[in-house]
């Protein structure tokens, strides 16, 4: 009878210290369930939804058309604000590179005009000094003569000095005055275009269409969403834990979460831990009711295209 006593009280032994060496560092498994952070993609502008170019359940990449709402007003302003800035941009231009060589042409012959007619005008002065000289002339007539004469001199200098004037550019304020005009309407044909493309929606990021809010022909109010988009990055699970393990988890501590019909578990990182415990029901804090305290953690899979669907039931492993 000791004998057998003493082989029981053995086997226990073995089994209880086999159990506690197993039992040091069990997992965890908390029930949660899959949430997705949407994306509600609208306009600032409001309209007739012209064309909805992506269905329910479609997959897109970033930068994909979603919708075009009717942008007639907004693509005339833009096309005005266009030409503005093409009609600035040439008159700085024009006043840059000073006038056109057919205007230079034109004074040169001007130029050329003006000295053949100084040349006669001096010939003329000459000729009649010698004839004043031999008193055949009076002295108005001379006095004539020479203001002819420096009046073509006059005339050629004053052009000579246009033709030398127009191969300038305008005055530095002129063109400065110019630019800022320029830069004005590249401004007003920004704004312009911004306003076109808030009409021409596309996709913030790559993701599954959750659900399209509106059809072809309705109108759609600023600021509405058209399309419900869900990037596969914004998939996250949520559980809850006891007050008492609290304290064993940390932001960017792993664990892994396991989804019915999902046949491989799917790594996550944690991402949020609530501040405040809530109670899993209504009832008056006291010791006794501990275990009914807990708080709401948040993880994320560590892959995005791990395929988790919101609404999914899921069991979350802690290490």
């Amino acid at each position: 009878m000791n004998r057998i006593h003493s082989y029981t009280g053995l086997t226990v032994l073995c089994i209880a210290l086999a159990t506690a060496g197993c039992s040091r560092n069990p997992a965890r498994t908390y029930q949660g369930y899959v949430e997705g952070e949407f994306v509600h993609v609208a306009s600032s502008g409001s309209g007739r939804l012209e064309r909805l170019q992506v269905a329910r359940g479609d997959q897109v990449a970033a930068e994909a058309p979603l919708f075009v709402l009717e942008s007639e007003p907004e693509a005339s302003v833009r096309r005005q604000a266009q030409e503005q800035l093409t009609a600035a941009e040439a008159q700085l231009k024009d006043i840059q590179s000073g006038k056109r060589p057919q205007e230079c042409d034109v004074l040169h012959e001007q130029v050329a005009q003006a000295e053949a007619e100084a040349r006669r005008s001096s010939a003329d002065q000459a000729r009649d000094e010698a004839q004043f000289q031999a008193g055949g002339i009076p002295q108005s007539q001379l006095d004539r003569t020479r203001a002819t004469a420096e009046a073509a001199s006059a005339r050629v200098r004053e052009l000579a000095g246009q033709l030398a004037v127009a191969g300038l550019p305008a005055r530095e304020a002129q063109i400065t005055a110019q630019s800022a005009q320029v830069a004005a309407a590249r401004a007003v044909l920004d704004q312009a275009e911004w306003r076109w493309k808030q009409k021409n929606v596309t996709a913030p990021a790559a993701g599954l269409v959750s659900d399209t809010l509106y059809r072809e022909g309705e109108w759609v109010p600023a600021g509405r969403p058209v399309v419900r988009l869900l990037p596969p990055a914004n998939v996250k699970v949520r559980f809850f834990i006891p007050e008492t393990g609290a304290g064993r988890l940390s932001i960017g501590q792993k664990v892994v979460l396991h989804c019915g019909g999902s046949p491989a578990d799917v790594p996550a990182r944690v991402t949020y831990i609530s501040e405040e415990a809530e109670y899993t029901s209504s009832i008056i804090y006291s010791e006794d009711s501990r275990s009914k305290l807990v708080f709401l953690v948040e993880a994320r899979p560590l892959d995005a295209s791990a395929g988790l669907h919101p609404g999914q039931p899921a069991q979350v492993s802690v290490p």
